[in-house]
């Protein structure tokens, strides 16, 4: 939701269609980058999200930063956590990733990158 809330263009007023379009964006900016793209979620969308180039996962249990804990689990089960970027704005996420060996990207810049490859 980092990247989603980087722009305020009403998309809480449809959260799935925004993490739809979201999904679509990192397909495009993965076509061009080449690098595998995991979406975390806070919870599974219903209906559900597919991509046959982005992994849409979710937190395993709802709650607050639910999915900042299974960003955090993922990088500190990647085999090689220093290949892990992670894209946020949230400064105890990105402390906690870095702590793990991960590198942050800020979600702004990122959602910049996304438009630009759209």
């Amino acid at each position: 939701m980092n990247v989603i809330g980087s722009r305020p263009d009403g998309w809480w007023r449809d959260r799935h269609s925004a993490m739809v379009r979201l999904v679509d964006a990192l397909e495009r900016w993965a076509a061009g980058d080449g690098d595998d793209v995991t979406v975390v979620l806070e919870q599974p969308p219903r209906p559900p999200i597919t991509s046959s180039v982005v992994e849409v996962a979710h937190a395993k249990r709802p709650g607050p930063n639910s999915a900042d804990h299974e960003i955090v689990r993922r990088v500190r089960a990647a085999p090689d956590p220093s290949v892990v970027r992670v894209v946020t704005s949230d400064g105890v996420l990105s402390e906690q990733v870095r702590a793990a060996g991960a590198s942050v990207y800020p979600s702004a810049r990122f959602r910049a990158e996304l438009d630009d490859a759209g």
